[in-house]
């Protein structure tokens, strides 16, 4: 099903309990704010300091400076039992801003195009319902606000940090607003979520020459349009058609003339994948193609490649426990999407890698309202009616796991 076919979808309206329909005027208020002041990775200062003044407001113990901007705040209801961590991710991405709202973003620049404000308003909500019901659950929950998930990664650094630690965190969950699904609806899934993510980028080193005279050059060109075209034959050849991969060539740079046969060409890309297990395979095919091309023309390469994370695999009891949840907050059946994968990558595959956990989609696209850009794009924006939802589901998971 294609994005702009799930987006036309009809609104549903959700199951909110007074108390957190009540916060909704002040959740659009807070996510405003923050989407006015976007901050790219490591560089959410205003960002934390907004989140650590409503925390101490509100009484909420909290650590600050994890991994330059990150936050913890712990909510102890006073009662032993589990620990649920909740993440949210703060940064914005380096685009310019082209919606005209009064909230638009007052950073050259930059703009929160991926919903980052909204899961940042989520969990600030979250742990002020949490902080004012500390009756309603047992044990402790952590809300994780982690800067730089767009890259280069957050997570690990506040992994590093200790932030599953004292106490130890036993589940992880965390959501993602998702303008490929309207408005009420959610995407969960046990298992692959989402996608491995990892790049490259190679210099072809040829002999360069008068274009007229082809024989006595090493055309770095030909050579590397070779090479992009048989990159393809890695998923279409070694990688089982049950699996799902990805070999995208997104940069080619060379040649300075028209009549000159250049000596050097560059290219770059991503590769993409769910399964693990493709994780060695996929990059020795790539350098073994790569590199068998460039022996049989004559010509030398430098490679560099790169993981960036590893794929957010969802842990089967976990995911259970957020689709029995979403199914009291949506209508049901059609409210929840199990099959909703996609190639995109986030870094909180690195906390489901350490505790079993569950992302999630939640749907935010109202083609009505003209809400249904997708991420990264300069006019991307969404419902707010889906910051009240989010809250909800969150709550209600704290209330069936910490028991």
């Amino acid at each position: 099903m294609t994005a702009t076919t799930i987006a036309s979808t009809p609104v549903r309206q959700s199951q909110l309990r007074p108390a957190i329909a009540e916060l909704q005027p002040h959740l659009v208020e807070w996510r405003r704010h923050l989407h006015a002041q976007p901050e790219l990775a490591f560089q959410e200062y205003l960002t934390a300091e907004f989140i650590s003044r409503k925390l101490k407001k509100w009484g909420i113990e909290h650590q600050t400076g994890i991994a330059k901007t990150g936050i913890v705040a712990i909510i102890d209801s006073g009662v032993p039992g589990p620990v649920l961590g909740i993440r949210a991710d703060m940064d914005a991405l380096p685009i310019q801003e082209e919606n005209q709202a009064s909230y638009r973003s007052q950073n050259p620049g930059k703009m929160h195009a991926c919903g980052h404000d909204g899961h940042t308003t989520i969990a600030l909500a979250t742990a002020f319902y949490l902080s004012q019901n500390r009756h309603s659950f047992k044990g402790i929950v952590k809300i994780i606000f982690q800067p730089a998930e767009e890259g280069p990664g957050g997570a690990k650094p506040m992994i590093e940090a200790g932030v599953l630690k004292n106490p130890d965190v036993d589940a992880m969950i965390g959501l993602h607003l998702w303008n490929v699904l309207p408005l009420g609806t959610v995407g969960v899934r046990s298992g692959a979520l989402m996608a491995a993510t990892e790049g490259f980028r190679c210099t072809i080193f040829g002999k360069g020459g008068h274009g007229a005279m082809p024989h006595q050059t090493v055309d770095s060109i030909l050579i590397a349009s070779q090479i992009v075209t048989s990159l393809q034959t890695i998923v279409a050849r070694n990688v089982s058609p049950l699996d799902s991969a990805v070999v995208t060539v997104g940069e080619f740079h060379a040649g300075t003339a028209v009549n000159v046969i250049a000596d050097t060409a560059k290219i770059g890309g991503t590769v993409r994948y769910f399964n693990p297990a493709l994780r060695d395979m996929l990059p020795q095919r790539l350098e073994q193609i790569i590199s068998g091309i460039c022996s049989s023309h004559g010509a030398k390469y430098d490679l560099n490649y790169w993981r960036l994370y590893p794929p957010v695999v969802n842990d089967a009891k976990m995911a259970d426990l957020v689709r029995s949840v979403a199914e009291t907050v949506v209508e049901t059946p059609a409210g929840i999407v199990p099959e909703c994968q996609t190639m995109g990558g986030e870094d909180m595959s690195f906390f489901l890698e350490e505790v079993p956990g569950c992302y999630f989609f939640l749907g935010s696209a109202n083609l009505s309202m003209n809400l249904a850009y997708p991420h990264h794009h300069p006019r991307f924006d969404f419902d707010e009616t889906a910051l009240g939802m989010g809250v909800e589901i969150f709550v209600r998971c704290v209330e069936k796991f910490c028991i």
